[in-house]
Parts: C-alpha cells; sequence; structure tokens
C-alpha cells in the first residue's frame, strides 16, 4: 500500500494566494513583499512547503523568475531552511521554462508539474459548467516539465486535479522515469471548485479510497487538499493523516465561512494532527522524507 507509517511527519503545505482576490478574503499576500511576510508566517506556524503565485500575467520566464525571487530572497534570507515552489508559468500558453531559472538561483528545490488537463471554469444561472478555458498539459508538456526537474535538481510537487493525472505519474513512476522528492497533492472539489464549477473527485472516503487504490504498491508521498472548501473541517484530512498522508492548503483554495490568514489554516492543521497522533515535519524533514535532490554547487 502506498500508505506511509502513521508515526511519519506530516508534511504542511501552504498554497497562499492563488487566484484568490482581496475581495474574497483581505488576508491574501498579493505583492512580493506581503509573499514573504506571510510565508515566513506560515513557517513559523508549522507549514513545511509554501506554494505562490506571483502578481503578473504575460510576461516572459525572465521576468516571471526575477518576481518569484523579488518574494523568495527574503524568506530564503530569515529561513535558509524553506522550502518553497512557484506555480506555472502564467501566459497564454502555460508553460515550465521559467524553474529553470528558478532552480539556477539556488533558492528552489521544489518544482512543479501538473500531469494532466482539465476543464476550468464558473457555472450559469442554472449552475451549469461554464466557460472556454482549457488548463492544458499535454504529454509531450508533462515530460518537458519532468525534464526539467530531472535536469535541476528539482523535486516535482503534482498537482491531481483528475484521476488520470494520478494514472499519469504512476505510469511515470513504474518505467523508473519520476524524479527525485516526487510528491502528489490529491485535488478533491467541492461543487464550487476552484473557479465555480467542480471538477475531479468529491472531499468523502470513496473518493480517497479511489486515489489509494491508483497508488496501491507505489511509494510517492501523498496529501489531500480540498478545492473550493476547507480541508481541515473534511472528513479527508482525518482519513489522510490515520493511512500515513499529508496535508495542502491554504487561501488558494480555501472557501469557507470565515476569512483566516493563511498561518491561522497553517495552526489549525497542525492542532490536527496533533489530535491525529502525528508529528508534524519541519521543512529540513521534509526534504529527507521527500528525498529532495540537493542544489548543485553552482546553483547553491
Amino acid at each position: 500500500m502506498s500508505d506511509a507509517p502513521i508515526s511519519t511527519p506530516v508534511i504542511i503545505e501552504a498554497a497562499i494566494n492563488g487566484v484568490t482576490s482581496r475581495d474574497r478574503n483581505p488576508h491574501v499576500p498579493i505583492t512580493p513583499a506581503e509573499i514573504a511576510e506571510d510565508a515566513l508566517a506560515c513557517f513559523a506556524a508549522g507549514a513545511a512547503v509554501v506554494h505562490n503565485h506571483i502578481d503578473r500575467y504575460g510576461r516572459t520566464e525572465a521576468e516571471a523568475a526575477e518576481r518569484y525571487l523579488e518574494g523568495w530572497r527574503p524568506i530564503l534570507a530569515a529561513r535558509p531552511d524553506a522550502l518553497v515552489y512557484p506555480t506555472v508559468h502564467a501566459s497564454p500558453t502555460p508553460g515550465y521554462e521559467h524553474q529553470v531559472l528558478l532552480a539556477e538561483s539556488g533558492l528552489a528545490r521544489i518544482g512543479i508539474v501538473d500531469p494532466g488537463s482539465v476543464n476550468l471554469g464558473g457555472v450559469d444561472k442554472d449552475g451549469v459548467p461554464a466557460g472556454s478555458f482549457v488548463y492544458a498539459n499535454s504529454y509531450d508538456k508533462i515530460a518537458r516539465a519532468f525534464e526539467i526537474c530531472a535536469d535541476h535538481r528539482l523535486g516535482p510537487s503534482m498537482a491531481i486535479y483528475e484521476p488520470g493525472f494520478l494514472r499519469t505519474v504512476v505510469a511515470w513512476w513504474r518505467a523508473g522515469r519520476l524524479p527525485a522528492g516526487s510528491m502528489v497533492k490529491l485535488y478533491f472539489s467541492t461543487e464550487r471548485g476552484y473557479m465555480g464549477a467542480p471538477f475531479g473527485l468529491p472531499p468523502t472516503a470513496a473518493a480517497l479510497d479511489a486515489y489509494l487504490e491508483i497508488l496501491d504498491g507505489c511509494d510517492i508521498p501523498w496529501a489531500v487538499s480540498v478545492v473550493g472548501g476547507d480541508v481541515i473541517a473534511e472528513e479527508v484530512a482525518r482519513l489522510a493523516l490515520a493511512r500515513g498522508g499529508h496535508l495542502h492548503l491554504g487561501l488558494e483554495f480555501y472557501a469557507g465561512d470565515r476569512q483566516p490568514t493563511n498561518a491561522e489554516l497553517v495552526t489549525e492543521a497542525v492542532r490536527l494532527c496533533e489530535k491525529a497522533g502525528r508529528p508534524v515535519a519541519t521543512p529540513d524533514e521534509t526534504a529527507t522524507l521527500l528525498n529532495l535532490p540537493r542544489p548543485r554547487p553552482d546553483q547553491a
């Protein structure tokens, strides 16, 4: 089974902004300075990994990488152990090449690979999914993303929007070609989803079982996340902790009935881990658990 021993420390990842607006939550960090302050608060609260987007769209890979680094440099100056990573390059054709520059900076040890495609959008007045956006990652694009991670010593963090995403990951694992440091985040969607319309599987015990069946016999670490809801309030979080899984949370996906900060959500996750009898992983422990590659000397 893919479950880790329940004595394994829990990796808490905070996805701190995404497309969440200030109208939805005034605490969401947007600028590099805000991202740095928020990330440091998350690490202090118990997070081991922070994922963020930048406030730029359609820029070059070099410009996007530099915007990430504006936020990351203060984080790593205060917390050299911090683990941070980006989203895909936000442009008309989303891609992964900016990660080459981030790896070369020596500040990134984790990369992103989204191993599949999914429809994302809102709903019309009748609640029917609507919109033209397809988040597309062809097999060739996925292969290039893995190549970047392997060549530049980044551990791939993989978002699983639909079961097919996970089957692709397992195929790479079975072939012995999954880069070191890999981890999957199982995204369960409420009816609200990411942008208004649902996708993938709901946050239920049966859905978790379905994902873990795909992972059966596979040793890739996994976490649970709830898009358009509150993962800590859902049964899947407790079930994941009982089965050796990890937690992914933050204002990118949070859509509960409050307006918490990211650090408050991390604190709630730490308390849930304590109730489950699971220790919480530090960034250094997380690097060991994931077998993250060390940066090359020219990147350190």
